[in-house]
């Protein structure tokens, strides 16, 4: 007859391993996804919206980092200009983020631009293995099954076609150079933390997390979900972080710029592309992951409100 208390961690190690199986096959698919992608890297895009060739997204970060440090009021200008910048053929695409961003690809110039575009995109992989560690630690109380559904969303987000195999989100993050699984990995990274008892830390992620703003707003209500205990941490931690890394604003003539991008192209800007997907629906999975937690919550303000009476 098996032991009672030995019981329970068998089930958690055969759980750990099932876990670390199917990671091992989704990064795995990542990877064929990105090798396919990467011959679309040097493909020059024929622009979304005005029919102008254009270079890949990443074009945006490499051209605005190089602003941000030899010519800040020009960050937010619309293609080439002609102020010594590296010119990234045919055009950069524009730079839509707050430049708080630019802070973190300002390593990169220090590599050619293509080769950049691959190093950004080797990093991003790199954080997937993290990720699903992250994804394990806030679902392993739901059961196994949960996780691993969880880690197959947010690693592969199978969509697929023949055309771009079988994840066209993740196809198209690796072949633009785009941020989204750099924007997830922070989101999640920030539940795990308020999660964990630290609030400012996780405020401080999703501070870093806002540099595409959108999907900093997607994910508050989790946000507000994991640190609820010590909210006020968590939201001076976040504040801080915004006026600490976005003060480049206040620089004559990047205020302007941003504000001229957002009320020009940026609230158009669709959030819906493919690779939009992948911190979406992330957010999503963990939404109805914790819909109880939300119906919970949400009992027990209105009972406050009735008591209150």
């Amino acid at each position: 007859m098996p032991n009672p208390d030995s019981v329970g961690p068998n089930r958690n190690s055969r759980s750990k391993t099932i876990y670390v199986g199917a990671v091992a096959i989704l990064i795995l698919i990542n990877m064929v996804g990105f090798v396919a992608a990467y011959p679309e890297t040097m493909v020059v895009d024929g622009g979304c919206c005005s029919n102008m060739p254009l270079a890949k997204d990443f074009s945006a970060y490499y051209t605005g980092a190089w602003r941000l440090i030899n010519d800040p009021a020009k960050v937010y200008a619309v293609g080439y200009v002609n102020d010594g910048e590296y010119h990234v053929l045919p055009q950069p695409e524009a730079y839509k983020y707050l430049p708080s961003f630019l802070l973190l690809v300002t390593p990169l110039l220090l590599l050619p631009y293509q080769t950049a575009l691959t190093a950004f995109d080797v990093f991003q992989f790199l954080l997937l293995p993290l990720m699903a560690w992250l994804i394990y630690e806030l679902t392993k109380d739901r059961g196994i099954t949960a996780a691993v559904v969880v880690a197959v969303i947010v690693l592969v987000l199978p969509s697929p076609t023949l055309q771009w195999g079988i994840s066209v989100a993740y196809y198209w993050q690796w072949a633009e150079g785009q941020a989204k699984v750099l924007e997830t990995f922070l989101l999640v990274l920030s539940f795990y933390l308020g999660k964990s008892g630290r609030p400012y830390l996780s405020g401080i992620t999703l501070g870093i997390a806002a540099f595409d703003p959108r999907f900093a707003l997607v994910a508050l209500p989790l946000f507000i979900l994991y640190n609820r205990s010590k909210l006020l941490g968590a939201f001076l931690g976040g504040a801080v972080t915004l006026l600490l890394t976005d003060a480049d604003l206040l620089i004559p003539g990047m205020g302007s710029g941003f504000l001229s991008m957002l009320f020009g192209s940026g609230l158009s800007t669709p959030i819906y592309y493919y690779y939009s997907f992948i911190p979406l629906v992330t957010v999503l999975a963990f939404t109805l992951l914790n819909l109880g937690a939300f119906l919970n919550a949400f009992k027990e303000l209105m009972g406050r409100k009735g008591g209150s009476k």
